[in-house]
Parts: structure tokens; sequence; C-alpha cells
């Protein structure tokens, strides 16, 4: 068994929370709250530019130069292909709009500045492991929101979501995920011991649960440690 299908397998526990996230499940048939829909671009917009920049520091430390292009290729990706459909989406008008300028909550940053802190500091295998679930998790993810997405479209119905849906689960995105594997593989490949990897793949799969759970309660910091709403 490679690395990452031992990876997948013991967190089918998280993963299985992941698929029963009421978030995702209204996600996918498009019932989902447009004003909870707003906060979580929003939140995610926020993690995707944290995500570019752990990526471009595993790029810089890649052990060739194809897994550098790799890395490097996907955190443009996620800077500038993935938010510029953000973008769409909140400029759009079909989301109500936003109650001032958005800040990362307590979920987001602590994801960002995990994942960030392992590129830069942990062994390159480790921070490896670490991006791999955004990957690999949504990508999963986003093949059940696709079918469920298909089936509200094709019974007649209307469904805000679905372009957002469908660029998760096009095929090129699958791809890159299988990318992605194969280069933590090698990464792993020779290792004596592969705990940390497993516990970096581990942590990020527990904040990609997190993240779909908390964006569907918008949340947000205490008060008094919000931002205050403008005047």
């Amino acid at each position: 068994m490679s690395f990452t299908d031992e990876a997948w397998e013991r967190t089918a526990h998280l993963r299985a929370a992941i698929d029963d996230c009421r978030f995702l499940r209204e996600l996918g048939d498009g019932t989902l709250d447009p004003g909870v829909f707003r906060h979580y671009l929003e939140q995610d917009e926020i993690y995707l530019a944290g995500y570019g920049r752990a990526l471009s520091l595993l790029a810089s430390r890649a052990p060739d130069v194809a897994s550098a292009a790799f890395w490097a290729s996907s955190a443009h990706g996620a800077a500038v292909v993935e938010t510029a459909l953000h973008g769409d989406l909140l400029g759009s008008g079909a989301l109500p709009p936003a109650d001032g300028p958005a800040h990362a909550s307590p979920t987001t940053l602590g994801y960002v500045s995990y994942l960030v802190a392992t590129a830069a500091t942990a062994p390159y295998p480790v921070a490896a492991a670490a991006v791999l679930p955004c990957f690999w998790v949504y990508a999963d993810v986003a093949r059940r929101l696709a079918r469920s997405a298909t089936a509200v479209l094709d019974a007649g119905a209307d469904h805000p979501y679905a372009r957002w849906v469908a660029a998760y689960d096009a095929e090129e995105f699958h791809t890159s995920v299988a990318t992605a594997r194969r280069l933590v593989d090698e990464a792993a490949e020779g290792l004596g011991d592969v705990r940390a990897l497993h516990e970096a793949f581990a942590t990020a799969t527990r904040y990609e649960f997190l993240f779909w759970e908390t964006a569907l309660h918008r949340e947000d910091w205490p008060s008094p440690l919000a931002a205050p709403a403008p005047a």
C-alpha cells in the first residue's frame, strides 16, 4: 500500500464526518443559504491566498525541477484562477451584499497558519503531505456535489451553485490530484518513519472538515475580538 493510500484509509472517519456536513449537503442540492455561501467564499478567498503562499514555499524546497514546477503552477492556480472564480461569484449580484471587509475566521487563520508554517519549517515530505488534503479531499467531495447538482438540474429546478461545483469537478482538477499524490508518495518512499507525514495529512484533513463545518455557522471571533461593524 502506498503512503497516500494508507493516509486516506487512516482518515476514513474524518472523511465520513465531512460527507455528513450539513453545509455540503445543502451546497450539493442548492439549498444552502446565500449568506452562508458568501461567508464561505470570503473565507475561501482568504484561505487560497495563504494556500498559494504555502505551495510557493513548498516549490522552493522541492527536490527536483518537475516537482517544483507542479507546486509552483498549483500556487498560481490558487492565487489567480480560483480567486478569479470567487470574484466573479462575489460580484455577480446573486449573493447578498457584504457586511463589511472580510477578515479571517479563527479556523481560516488556523488552517492557513498551519500550512504556511509547515511548508516553511517542516521537512519537504511532511510539508507535501500537509498540502495534499486540500487537493484530494475537495476533489473527492466535488464529485459527489456534482452528482447532486446534476440531479437537481435534471429535475428542472434551479441550482445557484452549480457553476461553482462544476469548476472543482473538472477533469484537470482530478489530474492535479493524481500528480500531487504521486509527488507525496515519491517523497515518502524510502523513509523509515512516516508518522510525521501521517500526522500532517490528518491535521490538514481535520481543518478541511472544520472549514466547512464552521462556515455553516459563519464563525467569527468572539466579541470584543471581532472587527467592529462599519459606521
